[in-house]
């Protein structure tokens, strides 16, 4: 009996698995920040504005070799609104990096020396910085952490302080987004 309440629950739990939406690779940028669909939602989205966002990304993830799931929101950001009808024109996106985050602009060669593993955020800094995010390191923290012009992946921009990248955008009409 216990064995075939099992078998009913492990075929309920696959069945309710099963119709689980699924994340969808995005167009925008096709490797990273999937999306799910949402089909009617109540809160609508206007395809006509323009959109400023910084992002304030500051943490990391414990464990170095996994991508850094803040900056990948960058990622899913331009990909759920490009889904939305938001053509990428009107999309003006910007990241203040720093804290522990900063790490992660380090070349592939640092990392490494630091971490003893390959820079998982390559990939995906390259695909945002392609598809015309503005990617600019704290160079306070920088300068605290000795993350040099020679030791960050040439696409990243420093500026005088993280503060300064997200007072100037809010006062420039970016809006704000902070985790």
């Amino acid at each position: 009996m216990k064995n075939l309440l099992l078998i009913v629950l492990c075929f309920a739990f696959a069945k309710a698995y099963s119709q689980q939406p699924s994340s969808q690779p995005g167009n925008v940028i096709k490797d990273f920040g999937k999306t799910f669909a949402v089909p009617e939602p109540d809160f609508k989205t206007d395809t006509e504005a323009q959109f400023y966002i910084v992002f304030d990304v500051a943490k990391a993830p414990e464990d170095p070799s996994v991508r850094n799931p803040y900056i990948e929101t960058m990622a899913r950001f331009l990909n759920m609104h490009d889904k939305a009808g938001i053509p990428r024109e009107n999309m003006h996106i910007r990241a203040a990096i720093h804290g522990k985050a900063a790490y992660g602009v380090l070349t592939n060669e640092l990392y490494k020396e630091k971490y003893g593993v390959d820079n998982p955020n390559i990939a995906l800094l390259e695909a945002l910085n392609d598809a015309g995010v503005e990617l600019i390191v704290c160079g306070q923290t920088a300068g605290s952490r000795n993350i040099t012009s020679a030791r960050r992946l040439e696409i990243i921009d420093v500026a005088l302080s993280a503060m300064t990248v997200l007072s100037q955008s809010q006062m420039s009409g970016y809006s704000l987004i902070a985790f």
